[in-house]
């Protein structure tokens, strides 16, 4: 799409010549989420995570200054001290190798350094460290990370309800980022790679990104339904689905722009250095991204006018717009017009006793 027709495009979605059902179809986009959340814990039920060392304890051993580094060989040598132990060797650039396993003794670390410096022909003292994390330090860094989870979300909360005056869209913007919560777990787990405190700080990175577009979102739907029971042009979710249109542009390149560099990051750290730190936190950033811009268009505001339309004034004004177009519709009406085509020939702010025309034909 051109610059030109891009704008085109964004200005006709702000002003209302253009528009989208986005809350309309809410059932549809509930249906979808609700099946992602499904199969995300489902997966997380039978699957679980790949805990890394800090979560479950263990010993690591990290192999540098290699000719030529194999897996496989790093897996025999550990096997050649411990036989039970089924280690975990990833690469580390193009020259170096990382190698977890289980607790071991003092004497078995000692031995596997040795074996490891012996089978690639590095020095033991300089090329080859050892570091163990016990259990307890596993379960109280595991203990910590839920609760900075459930922290944040609580915090979340009350700003929102302070913030907008308005408990419904707290709670809509919890669910929403809850759902960004557990499909992006999801993801990871499918994925198969190790959750480390690097992954949680991506997880909790995400729901700040994830927030900050539903605040906008949200922002401009208060905008939109302010004095919304005092007119009958227009539905409440029909001004808040002109809110959605009117900051479709500015979700989609916000997350377009967030999404390139975390992608190159999970590229370059991921797959071509093999480098675990990067990888952990830029594929739990480009999945949250992702699903969280994707939520604040399809999910929180749709479930936010399903609370909303709970409520007894709204409610009625609804029924009443409704019912006056039905009527305008038996006595071969437009009921467009009435409408004032859901809201776009009202613009926020405009005065309410303005009536809406039909526009001209070109």
């Amino acid at each position: 799409m051109a610059a030109g027709s891009m704008a085109q495009w964004g200005n006709d979605l702000y002003t209302g010549r253009r528009s989208y059902k986005i809350v309309q179809r809410r059932a549809l986009w509930f249906w979808i989420t609700g099946a992602l959340v499904a199969l995300s814990l489902l997966v997380l039920g039978t699957k679980g995570f790949n805990l890394g060392i800090d979560f479950e304890g263990g010993s690591e051993f990290t192999i540098t200054n290699i000719e030529h580094p194999s897996q496989d060989k790093a897996t025999e040598a550990v096997q050649s001290i411990a036989p039970s132990e089924q280690p975990e060797v990833v690469n580390l650039g193009s020259n170096g190798l990382q190698v977890r396993t289980g607790t071991l003794s003092k004497d078995e670390t000692d031995q596997v350094k040795a074996a490891l410096a012996k089978t690639f022909d590095v020095d033991p003292s300089k090329d080859v460290g050892a570091e163990f994390i016990g259990p307890t330090w596993g379960s109280d860094v595991s203990k910590k990370a839920v609760e900075g989870v459930i922290a944040f979300v609580l915090l979340v909360a009350a700003f929102m309800a302070i913030y907008f005056r308005n408990w419904r869209m707290s709670l809509a913007a919890i669910i929403a980022l809850i759902g960004d919560l557990v499909i992006s777990a999801g993801v990871y787990a499918v994925v198969g790679w190790e959750v480390t405190p690097s992954t949680v700080i991506g997880f909790l990175t995400i729901l700040g990104y994830s927030l900050y577009d539903k605040v906008v979102v949200f922002d401009k739907v208060r905008e939109n339904t302010a004095g919304i029971v005092d007119q009958t042009r227009a539905t409440y979710a029909e001004r808040a689905n002109l809110a959605v249109n009117q900051t479709l542009v500015r979700s989609i390149n916000t997350g377009v722009v967030a999404l390139l560099p975390v992608g190159g990051i999970l590229f370059v750290g991921g797959f071509l250095l093999g480098a675990g730190t990067l990888r952990d936190i830029a594929l739990s950033l480009f999945v949250g991204i992702a699903v969280g811009t994707v939520s604040s268009i399809f999910l929180a505001t749709p479930l936010e006018v399903t609370l909303r339309e709970r409520e007894p004034a709204i409610k009625a004004n609804t029924a009443k717009i409704l019912a006056a177009r039905a009527q305008a519709a038996a006595q071969g009406e437009d009921p467009d017009l009435v409408a004032a085509v859901g809201s776009a020939q009202l613009q926020p702010g405009a005065h309410q006793g303005i009536k809406a025309q039909p526009r001209r034909k070109r």
